[in-house]
């Protein structure tokens, strides 16, 4: 096995001459080391941030609503590698709990995709790893206390400077966060399956909803849903009394 090369040195912005570096960065980090050609470059947000009339986490926040990262992450992506890919892209950071899944899945079908986005960018924890002018980066082997079930969820989602996050289309932490455990380091196991293998995914949907009986039982109902179903079923339990407990893919 190659070297694990998890985090690279934070990247900030303090003068122009930094410009160009803070944009590679961002594109490296955020869009998941895609190669971007000329004319996908995101040419207004570049030049409101060589101006500085936004400051870079404003322009991280440009890339995460593009259509470009929408297409290839949230588009083409199962549900829960959409979200996992999010926490790494913009929190530099693996999902720690099934809790914290479930809400972004349920904020982004409730809320809507810009709400999604806008939920780590405009966190608590964002503001404190990497204010205004740093550009995200991966920090599970950066930080103080950071435990080894982090740095191995971390090394499943990213494999290093030769991985690009959209050759992989499923879930990769779908079991270990579910039981909260703690998985092995091992070659990377790529589906490149695309939106059609993502919608072949099974999600299960628990509820727990009022029944007015005489005895007035608070009930839980489970849902066993299809990927490209999920957004609907949701929406139906929101017109209901129901209050959505949990959303975990079935593997």
């Amino acid at each position: 096995m190659g070297s694990i090369v998890i985090n690279a040195s934070p990247v900030e912005l303090c003068s122009t001459d930094d410009i160009q570096n803070v944009i590679r960065a961002v594109y490296r980090q955020v869009l998941g080391n895609p190669h971007i050609m000329e004319s996908e470059r995101f040419v207004k947000a570049e030049s409101q941030l060589t101006d500085r009339s936004i400051s870079v986490r404003e322009f991280v926040r440009a890339i995460g609503k593009s259509e470009f990262y929408r297409d290839r992450y949230f588009t083409s992506c199962a549900p829960y590698r959409f979200v996992e890919l999010n926490f790494m892209h913009f929190l530099g950071r693996p999902p720690q709990s099934q809790a914290e899944i479930s809400e972004h899945i349920i904020r982004c079908v409730t809320e809507g995709y810009d709400a999604e986005i806008d939920s780590y960018i405009d966190s608590d924890e964002y503001q404190t790893a990497f204010g205004e002018n740093v550009v995200p980066f991966n920090r599970s082997n950066t930080e103080a206390g950071q435990s080894q079930v982090t740095f191995n969820r971390m090394y499943a989602l990213n494999r290093g400077d030769s991985q690009i996050s959209s050759a992989v289309k499923s879930s990769q932490l779908v079991f270990e966060v579910a039981t909260n455990s703690s998985n092995k380091i091992s070659p990377a196991s790529a589906n490149l399956g695309g939106s059609g293998e993502a919608n072949k995914k099974k999600f299960k949907i628990v509820v727990q909803g009022s029944k007015f009986d005489t005895r007035r039982r608070v009930s839980t109902s489970t849902y066993l849903v299809a990927g490209d179903n999920m957004t609907a079923q949701i929406q139906r339990i929101n017109r209901t009394s129901g209050k959505i407990v949990s959303i975990t893919e079935v593997v």
